[in-house]
């Protein structure tokens, strides 16, 4: 989590880009549609499928603020682990010759 220390820098060095960023990921994770606590809960189980620390940690925490519960939490666990099985199961067909 201490790299999270040197988003000013990269910032700094990419201003227009950081802030179109920021722009976008706030407008995206926003209460529409779907609520915020089930946009983080994905957000999560995006976090967990990609097996970014930075962004479960950080996510992890919103869905709880948000009122996920460690239940749900669990769930979305085991649906990221599920995704990720299933997709090598489907990566498997490229191996096949029929």
């Amino acid at each position: 989590m201490n790299n999270l220390k040197k988003l000013g820098a990269l910032g700094k060095n990419a201003d227009k880009a950081m802030k179109a960023f920021q722009a976008f990921d706030s407008i995206a994770l926003e209460d529409g549609a779907i609520p915020v606590k089930y946009k983080e809960l994905m957000a999560v189980a995006v976090a967990l499928t990609t097996q970014c620390p930075y962004c479960l940690e950080i996510h992890k925490d919103k869905a709880i603020k948000a009122g996920a519960t460690e239940e749900e939490l669990a769930e979305v666990t085991f649906i990221s682990a599920a995704l990720r099985a299933g997709a090598a199961v489907v990566h498997g067909t490229h191996l096949m010759e029929k």
